[in-house]
Formats: C-alpha cells, structure tokens, sequence
C-alpha cells in the first residue's frame, strides 16, 4: 500500500532554545544602562518583581554604624598610611555613547512649532520626522507616506522641502547627493561651482573622475579643487549632529584594577537594583483556600518569569566576570602595561577558556566597556587575529593595519596605490599579506580604494 505525501513520518533533530535560556541571552549582550532601563519596565510589567529595598537600608545602616566609630581610638596613627583608591559610585552618572532617537525627535519637532502648518500639514511633516534615520535621512518613500496619509505626493513633497530647511541642513535628504545639495541651496556663502559639481556630475565627482568633470566644464584643476574643498567641509550625516549635542562619556561594564600583584575585576553595577519578589503575591500562590486557579495558574506563570529574570542577572554578572578574567589571562602583559602590543587573540581563544560557547563571547563583548587604569576601553579592542611574519613568528594583524594605513597615508594622492602593490610593500616589510586580505583590511581601516583616494 502506498502512503501518500501527508502520511510519510520524518524523524529529525531540531535545536530549540528554551524561554530561561533565550531572556540568558538577551540580558548578557544588554550594557549596564540598559539593563537598568530593562530591569525598570520588567518590574512594571511584572507584579511579582520588586525591588529589595532592604539592600540599601543595610547599606544606610552601616554608614551610621561607621560614622559612630573614633577610628583614632582604635587605629594607630600613622602619618605616612594612606587608604586604598576605591572606585567612587557616588559620582555624576555618565552617559553612555549612543544615539539618542528621542532627542533628535524632540529637536525637530521643536522647530516645527515655529511653522505655520495646518492639522493636516503637520501630520505629514511628524510622519517624515518619525522616518527619519539616525544620520537624519528619509528612509520612507513618499509614495508611502501618501498613501499612509491618504494625501497627495505632491503634498508631501511640498512639505518634505519645508523639512529640509531644518538646522541642521540637510535633515530629511532621500541620499547623499541631497543631502549635499540642500546645504549648498541653503547655506550662506555657498559657491555655483560647488552646486554645479554635485547636481551635474554627481557620479563623476563621487568616484573621483576628475579628469571627466574638467573635460566636461572646461574648468582647470584649480577651480574643481576649490569646490571640492567646499564640498568636502559639507556634512553628510546632518542627524549625528543633533546627536552629538548630547554625547558624554563611556560608563564602563566592568572595573578592573590591581591589588598585592593580582587583578581583581568587579562588575560596574552599584546602580543596578538587587530584586526580590514580592511576599505578598507567592503567599496568595501558596494560599489553599482564598485564591481560585485562574489566579493561581496566572501568578506561577508570573513568578516563574520573575525567578527566570533574577537568574539570568546573576548569571549574567558570573559570565561577565568569568571572560573578563580570561582576557586578563591571555593579555596580561598588555595590563601590566598598556604600552606592550596585544597578542593574537579570537573569540574561539576565549570561548575554550571559560568552557563557552562563542557566541556568548561574543555578547559578553559587543559594546561594553572596562575601566583600567590607564583608561577605559571596549572589549572588543582585545581581540584580534595573528599570522606568521616572513621570519615565522606570529604577529597582531593589528600591527600589520598600522603598517598598511602608514603606507596608504604617504602615497602621493594624485596616483594612490593599488592593492596588488600595497601587498608587495607589506611583504618589503616583512608581512606576506594576499591582495584579496588587503581587501578585507581596508574595509576595517574605512581606507577606500585606490580610485575614491584619487584627488585633483
């Protein structure tokens, strides 16, 4: 008897993670002030959590108990002592370096108070505001917002250009070559020439074909140069401008410093609130008589979430710990002193090190920052791959991107080097570097290629 299609079984394997190991995740890659933002909106979602606020009167209770005790009774004195620098969390918080959606929101729907727009007008002019990416681009077609609005193109159009006019000049370009023609419209003392340039030979001029451009308007290299220069001075992310108004510093992730010849790396979490849940709902859980099951069903599933979210905090901070100690491990001559070269060093390296998948290496590195002595920095900057020099010893890659920007940065620009001969001078200099790994380097130096480092 034959089966047909629907009744044939298959047996196979599937990877599925589950909800306690999926939150795991979520919250190791979250930076300290975002897990403080996330553990906020957890503890308003979720009645069970609260914040234990014993902690902090244990803490207040021994600052009293301190500030009652004559350490000059007890200590002998000693003119030359002088206590142990610990890291101050009673500081100014700082701000951490990202951009801030809301307050380039904010800024731009300021300015359009100032216009005189109708209900309509204004709908339109929030809606390409709310579209706007972070360098300050419409990143929705009009068509779309016309249609979303049940408006007319040309409506939108007409506002869009009002948009435009914002400070910073620029915002609400469709691309690059808008952007730049809006600032040369707008600006003051913006020349023809340098308008001329990019509405006509946008394409020549992005791709450094000078030579076309002079044929074409007849002009001599030193009129193009002028307008390049002027060109160049424009800006060509207009939304990183308003965001930068709010940049500060780095709060770091993590803590690092030394004591009687050891490191000792401490989570930068003093701000982070310790959680509990709340008693009085997992006595209603426990209660046999006052509490139906509906109830009863909807608070386990709440506690359930609660214990979930206070284990992957505290497995976040052990992992955290964990790698960062493994990197102290394989860099410990760069701690030591911040002068020496980095080793060779991947996520795999690590990964082995603490027993850990890469992937949550990888999390545990994205985006966070530790402070050491000598400044602070991203984990990230850690790790980087090696290979074998001319003489068989393995070096950083790092240092071969220093000798290939050095290289790249004495080229004469009017005839830049091609990647065939930046490997041959990598290899003059002791590293046998593949043009196609030249590729990849550049891309992580943001070194164009020969042709975009032409100039005139």
């Amino acid at each position: 008897m034959q089966l047909n299609q629907a009744q044939i079984q298959k047996l196979s394997q599937e990877l599925k993670l589950t909800p306690q190991q999926i939150l795991q995740s979520t919250i190791l890659q979250l930076t300290t002030l975002s897990l403080e933002a996330r553990i906020m909106k957890e503890i308003e979602q979720n009645p069970v959590l609260e914040e234990d606020e014993s902690m902090k009167d244990k803490e207040e209770e021994n600052e009293e108990k301190e500030d009652d005790i004559d350490w000059d009774e007890i200590l002998p004195q000693n003119d030359d002592f002088k206590p142990k620098q610990e890291y101050d969390h009673s500081k100014e918080e700082r701000k951490y370096v990202q951009p801030s959606i809301t307050g380039f929101v904010d800024e731009l729907m300021d300015q359009l108070k100032i216009l005189n727009l109708d209900d309509s007008e204004n709908r339109i002019a929030t809606e390409i505001i709310w579209n706007l990416d972070e360098k300050g681009y419409l990143t929705l077609p009009v068509e779309n917002i016309a249609m979303t609005l049940s408006e007319s193109i040309e409506k939108v159009e007409m506002i869009l250009r009002q948009v435009q006019t914002f400070d910073p000049l620029g915002i609400g370009a469709r691309d690059l070559r808008e952007c730049l023609m809006i600032q040369l419209e707008h600006g003051e003392d913006a020349s023809e020439d340098a308008l001329i340039v990019i509405r006509d030979h946008f394409p020549d001029f992005a791709n450094r074909r000078f030579e076309r451009i002079i044929k074409q308007l007849g002009w001599t290299k030193d009129r193009l140069s002028d307008a390049q220069e002027e060109i160049i001075r424009l800006n060509p992310k207009p939304g990183n401008a308003i965001d930068d108004q709010d940049a500060g510093y780095i709060t770091p992730d993590l803590l690092v410093r030394k004591m009687d010849g050891k490191f000792l790396v401490e989570i930068n979490d003093s701000r982070v609130p310790e959680l509990r849940l709340n008693s009085s709902y997992l006595n209603m859980l426990n209660s046999r008589k006052t509490v139906d099951k509906n109830t009863k069903t909807y608070l386990k599933k709440k506690v359930d979430m609660a214990n979930w979210f206070i284990q992957a905090i505290h497995q976040r901070r052990i992992t955290m710990i964990r790698v960062m100690e493994a990197l102290i491990e394989r860099q410990k001559d760069f701690f030591e002193d911040n002068s020496a070269p980095l080793k060779p060093m991947i996520l795999k390296d690590i990964a082995e090190d603490v027993h850990m998948d890469i992937s949550t290496i990888s999390r545990v590195s994205n985006g966070k920052y530790v402070q050491l002595y000598s400044g602070v920095y991203e984990l990230k900057f850690f790790f980087n791959e090696g290979m074998m020099d001319s003489d068989g010893n393995e070096v950083s890659t790092r240092i071969i991107k220093k000798t290939l920007k050095e290289i790249v940065d004495s080229e004469n620009k009017s005839k830049p080097f091609s990647d065939e001969y930046l490997s041959q001078r990598l290899e003059e200099a002791g590293y046998p570097v593949a043009r196609r790994t030249i590729a990849k380097y550049r891309k992580q130096l943001n070194i164009p290629v020969a042709r975009l480092r032409k100039e005139i």
